[in-house]
């Protein structure tokens, strides 16, 4: 198989080209326990990055913690009241060892045999990822899924957004499973529908209803795909579309030959460097900040405005600098320094190459032996493709361990829980989006597909 593949697994170290140096654990668990325990060098942004997820999910005599995303990119980021949260683990699953976790979790796929397909972000910790049926980025995984029709219960090992998308690409058959609740993503999280209704109704008043002469609407709106559903929806019932980090110039393009200007949600750093990469001044690309009048411009700035960005960002990515950047450069002067388009636009600048998490993948499997990468994406992808192709030098950016604060709170042992729950005819923890949402939504989604060969997300 190759990298970028949504076929089952990843090579395992038998299958990987010869190591031309120490083998690299591709396991960014144990390189934490390891720094932790002072075995190894080495810097996290978080001390509890080295403890079990569910010591978060449950305070002392049961009750829950202080609100947030847990540690890591993110644990800095407001958490919505209203956000999931994942109750107790039975302690069968916390106090099993590792091992014990990857026999029951394996066993219990063979049990289920194709009634249930198992789905791995790229972004996932390595021992996740090891019992994925499919690896991929969020619209790849939505996607792999309609492949097993058969599949009762599709676990996804993501984030919540990503759950959403697979249950509106799914059967009605299908139940979407999401280890933990609390695996949200504070991105999708920073543009809720009530703050985008409300920025709607003001855009409204400033620009009016009415198409201009060549018919095209005073503003078309764009969602990422990482988004909830329900912004998928909005975009739907107002003539809009999503978005992938892959293919986000070519929805600008559609979107633009329908509508005067862009409303771009919910992350500012995507679409400003799309539409710069496209030609559009940054003088016409203002910030929508929700919790300022007119989101903090002059009715004057909004009336030049062709990309209005929402003010949100990928805490993980914004974690990555032009600093970073140089310091790789002077230390391997070989060296491709590629970053993802969720990087602040001086970042994207700097950088060799910027795209997808799939675009970094393809690139780093066609590069011939011995070619050096700085990597600007989520620690737990980068470790991961060092560990697979030792024959380069591949590293982050960012020398702190740092991984996405919601993709880590998915553990085997919510996988393990997951899955025998199903054997015990419960299903836990699942996802649906509502049918007054969904429809809409895949409107959004089908729109997105006309425009381009589906590809790539995250």
């Amino acid at each position: 198989m190759t990298a970028h593949s949504i076929t089952v697994r990843q090579p395992s170290p038998a299958e990987a080209p010869p190591s031309v140096g120490p083998p690299i654990d591709a396991s960014v668990d144990r390189t934490l326990k390891l720094i932790a325990a002072g075995s190894a060098s080495g810097s996290s942004c978080a001390p509890a990055l080295d403890s079990a997820p569910w010591m978060l999910d449950a305070g002392p005599a049961g009750s829950l913690p202080e609100p947030g995303y847990g540690p890591g990119a993110s644990q800095d980021d407001p958490l919505p009241g209203a956000a999931p949260r994942q109750g107790e683990l039975p302690a069968s699953y916390r106090e099993a060892t590792e091992e014990e976790l990857h026999e029951r979790i394996r066993s219990a796929k063979t049990e289920l045999g194709d009634r249930v397909v198992v789905l791995g972000h790229f972004y996932q910790r390595d021992e996740v990822v090891a019992h994925a049926d499919f690896v991929g980025d969020s619209f790849q995984l939505a996607k792999a899924a309609r492949t097993r029709p058969r599949a009762e219960a599709i676990v996804f090992c993501g984030v919540h957004f990503m759950a959403e998308t697979a249950d509106l690409l799914s059967t009605p058959e299908q139940s979407v499973i999401l280890p933990n609740l609390a695996a949200g993503c504070s991105m999708a999280d920073m543009a809720d529908l009530d703050s985008v209704t409300d920025c709607w109704e003001q855009l409204e008043e400033i620009y009016g209803t009415a198409p201009d002469a060549a018919g095209r609407a005073p503003v078309i709106p764009v969602t990422y795909m990482n988004s909830s559903a329900a912004l998928k929806g909005f975009v739907g019932r107002h003539g809009g579309i999503v978005c992938t980090s892959s293919n986000a110039a070519q929805v600008l393009e559609w979107a633009f030959e329908r509508g005067q200007r862009v409303l771009f949600f919910p992350d500012q750093h995507l679409g400003r460097n799309t539409a710069k990469a496209m030609g559009i001044p940054l003088e016409q690309m203002p910030l929508w900040n929700p919790r300022k009048p007119l989101g903090g411009s002059t009715e004057e700035e909004l009336m030049q405005a062709t990309v209005l960005l929402w003010h949100g960002f990928c805490s993980v990515h914004k974690r990555f600098t032009v600093a970073q950047i140089e310091k790789a450069r002077a230390d391997f002067p070989d060296v491709h320094v590629m970053v993802h388009p969720e990087c602040p636009m001086p970042v994207v600048d700097a950088a060799d190459s910027s795209g997808s998490t799939d675009f970094i993948v393809k690139a780093i499997e066609a590069a011939p032996a011995g070619s050096t990468f700085a990597i600007g994406t989520e620690i737990n992808l980068v470790q991961r493709l060092a560990a697979q192709y030792p024959q380069h030098t591949i590293f982050c950016l960012d020398p702190v361990i740092c991984p996405c604060s919601t993709m880590y709170r998915i553990h085997p042992g919510y996988l393990a829980w997951a899955l025998e729950s199903l054997l015990d005819g419960e299903i836990v923890n699942q996802i649906t989006v509502s049918e007054d949402v969904a429809e809409p939504a895949r409107l959004a989604l089908e729109r997105m597909l006309s425009v381009v060969p589906a590809g790539a997300g995250r």
